[in-house]
């Protein structure tokens, strides 16, 4: 079991032409016409409480109600999606659930577009009644206090209870207009509706769509507002993939119930966190710790399973979660009770914004918040058994087991027309630093924490480089970075909160490479609105920071250890990125196919409201140059 500490710091050129500009531009392929448009194919499974005995405890039984298939929309060029509440049932032993949802489905409706089909949505806010969710805080004393299932005796947080129903929607992975992109002070109340039009000028890809109110994002998504949106073009169409029954969406996260004063669940989903006091008498400071649940859910139902044929299946795998990263390994379930690991049963195919070059094995698959992965698996080889899906991520394991969900595979052979291709997407090039153009704009953003402590509030830091000579000002905070080749580099924090005053100007069309590096606190999943880049490198180092003797100055210093791990399967198009703990993460991409006011932020949904997420702004240079302040970034 990890400590205190371990959990609160670690929980948590040629070849650019053909590569066509990140995510936003697509090699002459046009709309497929394999998926018709104006369609619905209506949801399937979940639970059914017919004759179940509620449950006395929190102890729930695993495996015990099938997966829940949210409804398919096809739509033409425009389509309404109303957030509404509804009551569903995630569990056959629980009453049902109150939750909030788009169309009435839990998690929202799986919307499947084809590439350059401009798309108008109306997602018009229809949600009626109190906010659905309980919210508690209690002191934080190790992770049984913020695991544990149910309320206990903490007292209800009333200004969670009072929360209104203020929604705006993000296309998570979208190339569109600032004004499309869902900003997230422009909330939207019942009875109104957000307009967006979406271009899908994009290849192939599985993106999301879930809330962003500003400060209350991790409170919506927890109720329910989330759902997948899947692009098709004529190059996945090309690979024959599994389809229809046998593509599946799976948005997995994690939630605690609420409890009466007889521990019995009431039905409700609870929010429930932790906190430490860290300041003194005279000082004051809290750290607020962000969600991490006990019950595992896949498509809104607990612990379900899937009955599936001896064949190839095609998975879309989104870790929905506010905070928990999900390592995802297959088991085989023995007679005895106990389980077997499978070795090389998943193959990944693609990543957050599109196909992988080719299939990429592995024995388990790693996701942090909102990070998706497009996954074959071929269920031939265990004709007549059940397998399980578990999550082996060490930071914050559920106390009531590490199971995701359930597969029963059929025991008589099928014929199935599939075949694994050696090559998955042809127009796949690989970025690489010689490829990006020279007049690119590099960016540092950093993650620390204001006095320099691990248990100082976690900051996010955009830096400017200093020039040779400086001398530090009282409240500065400074990084000093050196590279593989010894080379330093001082840098000083410009902007950390929202308000501060936007730093990065990004010109149209320009390529840019943007370094994370991470100097104390639980990791990050850093997601950038509208960009869609590849990881150039991952590198580990050593860091240490230092307070100025009678002056309010913090200094990192940060040394280059060793190069990290940077799988295949992170080396395809993505928007979201993980960076752990003294990692240097650095990644490339062009700010293409539209322009606008845009965020980055951590997707640690609860770290996003509490302030790590920065605006920025993209528009033609023509445009840039008529800016004063922007003159500094010629």
């Amino acid at each position: 079991m990890p400590s205190r500490r371990q959990f609160v710091i670690g929980s948590a050129a040629a070849a650019v032409a053909t590569v066509g500009g990140g995510a936003a531009l697509v090699s002459n392929r046009g709309p497929s016409a394999a998926h018709p448009r104006g369609t619905r194919r209506p949801g399937s499974g979940g639970p059914v409480a017919t004759g179940v005995p509620r449950a006395t405890s929190t102890n729930l039984t695993k495996f015990a109600d099938a997966l829940r298939i949210p409804p398919f929309l096809t739509p033409g060029a425009s389509l309404t999606i109303r957030q509404k509440a509804a009551s569903v049932l995630i569990h056959s032993e629980l009453p049902p659930t109150p939750v909030w949802t788009y169309e009435g489905s839990f998690p929202g409706p799986t919307i499947e577009v084809s590439s350059e089909q401009r798309l108008r949505v109306a997602w018009l806010n229809e949600i009626s009644g109190a906010f659905p969710v309980t919210g508690i805080q209690v002191p934080f004393t190790d992770l049984d206090s913020i695991l544990g299932p149910g309320r206990g005796s903490a007292a209800r947080d009333a200004s969670v209870a009072g929360l209104p129903a203020w929604t705006v929607v993000h296309v998570h992975g979208a190339v569109t207009g600032g004004d499309n992109d869902g900003w997230t002070e422009n909330g939207v109340s019942p009875g109104d509706t957000q307009l967006s039009e979406y271009p899908n000028v994009q290849r192939a890809s599985g993106l999301w769509y879930h809330d962003h109110a500003m400060n209350i994002t991790a409170f919506n998504v927890f109720a329910g507002l989330a759902g997948s949106l899947l692009i098709r073009d004529d190059e996945e169409a090309a690979l024959n993939l599994p389809s229809g029954a046998y593509e599946i969406p799976l948005l997995i996260n994690d939630r605690n119930l609420d409890t009466d004063d007889q521990g019995v669940p009431t039905g409700r989903l609870l929010h429930r966190t932790g906190y430490l006091d860290t300041g003194t008498a005279s000082s004051p400071a809290r750290l607020n710790l962000p969600f991490i649940g006990p019950y595992n859910l896949v498509n809104g139902v607990i612990w379900p399973y899937l009955q599936v044929t001896p064949r190839w299946y095609r998975f879309r795998v989104l870790n929905g979660a506010n905070t928990r990263p999900y390592t995802l390994r297959l088991q085989v379930e023995n007679a005895d009770g106990t389980t077997t690991p499978v070795t090389g049963a998943l193959v990944q195919i693609g990543s957050d914004q599109g196909l992988l070059p080719s299939p990429v094995t592995l024995d388990e698959l790693t996701l942090a918040p909102a990070e998706r992965a497009d996954v074959l698996i071929d269920f031939d080889a265990f004709r007549g058994k059940r397998l399980r899906l578990v999550n082996t991520n060490v930071n914050g394991p559920s106390p009531l087991g590490p199971e995701v969900m359930q597969f029963r595979v059929g025991a008589t052979a099928v014929d199935d027309p599939f075949t694994l291709p050696a090559t998955t997407s042809p127009s796949f090039v690989r970025l690489t630093r010689s490829a990006i153009p020279a007049g690119h704009t590099s960016r540092w953003i950093a993650f620390g924490t204001s006095d320099g402590t691990p248990l100082g509030h976690p900051e996010m830091w955009e830096l400017s480089e200093t020039a040779a000579g400086y001398q530090p000002l009282d409240g500065d905070r400074l990084v000093h970075v050196t590279d593989q080749g010894g080379a330093v580099r001082t840098f000083r924090k410009e902007a950390t909160a929202f308000d501060d005053k936007v730093g990065f100007f990004v010109e149209s069309s320009g390529w840019e490479v943007w370094n994370f590096l991470h100097l104390v606190g639980p990791g990050h999943p850093m997601h950038v609105h509208l960009l869609g880049f590849q990881a150039l490198n991952r590198d580990v180092y050593t860091v240490s920071s230092a307070s100025g003797a009678g002056t309010d100055v913090v200094t990192w210093s940060a040394e280059h250890d060793r190069a990290g791990v940077l799988g295949d399967e992170e080396k395809g198009w993505k928007d979201t990125i993980r960076v752990e703990e003294h990692e240097l993460v650095s990644v490339a991409g062009q700010f293409t196919g539209a322009t606008g006011r845009f965020v980055y932020h951590c997707h640690i949904l609860e770290h996003e409201d509490e302030g790590m997420m920065r605006p920025f702004v993209v528009a033609p240079r023509e445009i840039l140059d008529r800016m004063p302040h922007t003159a500094h970034h010629h």
